[in-house]
Formats: structure tokens, C-alpha cells, sequence
């Protein structure tokens, strides 16, 4: 029996994915969450072998917890679940620990099949994200801007082009203000830009952000 936990802010789609696995008898949902802080509890307080995990949820996004959940959880299975499409944030995620990446719009099947894959302790990659993954290694002198980011840099990234405040970010990271600060200028070096404005303008056209 694989036990999952479902973290996602849409209780219908928590909902619609404990139904579909129902019907599965190797498949069983034990524990839920509706964002990033609850499914840090969630992994702390449940037996789990694979979680699958949103990233845009209020509070505490899966990006932030995911490094957490790696760090009390490093053998656990973590598929990411997001409605943004693979080309924006695999590559990022998988190099931070997920053990997968689906977009929302896959067939259901699909769900279950990276479930049973990421169980067995493998990484689910699909046909999509493998494409990436080789354009990546043919290309390292035009890989975009965000990818060169450490990923703590990148957390900090998608906070401050959201408009959060270095105070908002060190509160929720658990950083101090000046360590905030450092890491903007590191980023902000890497990626050739000058501004948060220019932060901003770049996870738009990138959708890195809604």
C-alpha cells in the first residue's frame, strides 16, 4: 500500500484526487494539507510515501517547503502538482529535490503512474521535462537567467518580484533581513537586472508568476 498525502489550497481538488485514488487498491490518501506550513506538519506527523504537493498556495508556497520537507524528510517521495506548465519550474524543482513534476492539465493516469514510479524511490520524468533536461545540457550558455539561481536565491527571487518586503521574506524563510538583502544582491547580479521592477518583469514574461 503507498500512502500519500495530498497538500494543495483547493479542497475540491484535494477532493477529486482522494476519489480518483480510490479507486486504485495499492493507493491510499492519509493525510491532507492546504498549504506549504500545514504540509511541513503533515509530513512530521504521517507515515507517508509519497506527497503531492501544489506550488501556488497562500502563506507558505510549496517552493518554500519543499527545501524544509527535503531537509526532515529527505527518502520521501515528492511529486509537484501545479498549474504551471513544466517548461517554468521543473527543471528548478527537480534540482531542488521534487521527485516530479506534472501539470494539472495531465491525464489522471498519469497522477497514478508518477505515484507508483516515485514509491519505489525513482524520479517520474516525463517525455516533456526530459526534453528540457537535454536542451539544458546542450545549451548551458543560454539557460535562462532564473536557473542559474542557488535555491534559496530563487525563493527569494519569486518573493520579491510577488512585491514582498525583504521584512516579509526574512519572517517567512526564517532569515534575517540582512541575509534577505544579500541574497537579492547575489540574484540580482546573476541575472543582469537592476530592480525589483525588473524582478517582476522577468517572472511575468517568464510566467514564473501570475
Amino acid at each position: 500500500m503507498i500512502n500519500i498525502g495530498i497538500v494543495d489550497d483547493h479542497s475540491v481538488v484535494r477532493s477529486g484526487l482522494k476519489q480518483f485514488f480510490a479507486d486504485h487498491v495499492d493507493l491510499r490518501v492519509v493525510g491532507e494539507a492546504a498549504n506549504g506550513r500545514e504540509a511541513i506538519d503533515l509530513v512530521r506527523t504521517h507515515d507517508l510515501d509519497v506527497l503531492i504537493m501544489d506550488l501556488s498556495m497562500p502563506g507558505q508556497t510549496g517552493i518554500d517547503a519543499l527545501a524544509m520537507i527535503r531537509a526532515k524528510a529527505p527518502d520521501l517521495g515528492i511529486l509537484i502538482l501545479s498549474g504551471y506548465p513544466e517548461e517554468h519550474y521543473a527543471m528548478n524543482l527537480i534540482r531542488q529535490g521534487a521527485s516530479g513534476y506534472l501539470n494539472k492539465d495531465c491525464d489522471p493516469m498519469e497522477i497514478v503512474n508518477a505515484v507508483r514510479t516515485i514509491s519505489l524511490g525513482r524520479r517520474y520524468i516525463t517525455p516533456s521535462v526530459a526534453e528540457l533536461l537535454a536542451q539544458q545540457l546542450n545549451r548551458k550558455d543560454d539557460a535562462p537567467a532564473h536557473e542559474l539561481l542557488s535555491e534559496r536565491e530563487f525563493q527569494v527571487f519569486l518573493k520579491l518580484a510577488k512585491g514582498e518586503t525583504a521584512g516579509d521574506i526574512a519572517k517567512s524563510l526564517s532569515l534575517s533581513v540582512k541575509t534577505v538583502s544579500t541574497y537579492r544582491t547575489r540574484l540580482m547580479e546573476k541575472m543582469n537586472l537592476a530592480s525589483n521592477s525588473d524582478l517582476t518583469y522577468y517572472a511575468l514574461k517568464s510566467k514564473l508568476i501570475d
